[in-house]
């Protein structure tokens, strides 16, 4: 968690149509709203390259700078293309550094290639990979950590077991919601089930090879039909 807020440089925009929104992305910038507090909602764009370095510094709260005033403010949403990645836009939230607000963090795993059950080969599988928090806009972690290093095969780690740094307070169910899961390897259970299907396949033909009693019997049946069709041929042509 950083104390120190990164400063962006915005610029004031008119809400405009798509084809003028469009005409702003091409020159790099990206469109965005600021809303919150006691003041009205603020449209503005900012340079696409400045945001994505200011986005990446740690710190959740950024320094929106315009015409010398400066606004704490806190990314809400983005939304990005789904193809090229590019960012097409951005909320940011007003915030006083003396308030707490809710925010959501990314939950990481630590410790997983030290797990017992993994160096078995059991499958570790990541299931929360976010979490609720409220914290004082400068005390927000960059992350939460859950340490795995513990886990045996079949063990299951709950939000319970995440410790939050002094300030944070985690907002989701501790007890219900299961973190990580550690399960037996997969190989195993892919040949059991190909041991089953090899096992209904044996009881289908035969141990040997052959075609089980019902199947020769019904064999041997058509042979002696034919059999007899051709008996009955031979005794025609004799008379």
């Amino acid at each position: 968690m950083s104390s120190k807020a990164t400063k962006l440089s915005i610029s004031e925009r008119a809400i405009s149509n798509s084809r003028e929104t469009r005409r702003l992305r091409r020159s790099g910038q990206v469109p965005g709203i600021l809303y919150g507090g006691t003041e009205e909602p603020f449209a503005f764009s900012v340079d696409e390259r400045e945001l994505r370095h200011a986005l990446a510094a740690s710190g959740a709260v950024l320094d929106l700078e315009l015409g010398g005033k400066t606004t704490s403010a806190v990314l809400k949403d983005s939304q990005h293309n789904v193809v090229r990645g590019d960012t097409l836009h951005v909320d940011f939230l007003r915030v006083r550094l003396d308030v707490a607000i809710h925010a959501v963090v990314p939950l990481e795993l630590v410790g997983g290639d030290d797990a017992p059950g993994v160096t078995e080969g059991g499958v570790l599988e990541h299931v929360l990979r976010e979490v609720n928090i409220e914290a004082l806009p400068n005390e927000i972690p960059e992350r939460l950590e859950a340490d795995v290093s513990a886990m045996n095969i079949n063990d299951t780690v709950f939000l319970s077991s995440v410790k939050a740094p002094d300030g944070v307070t985690i907002l989701d169910d501790l007890e219900e919601n299961t973190v990580a899961t550690l399960t037996p390897p997969k190989l195993e259970a892919e040949l059991e089930a190909l041991d089953a299907e090899l096992e209904e396949e044996t009881e289908r033909v035969g141990e040997d090879g052959e075609p089980v009693e019902g199947e020769d019997a019904e064999a041997e049946g058509d042979g002696d039909s034919a059999e007899a069709s051709g008996d009955d041929a031979s005794s025609s042509d004799d008379e």
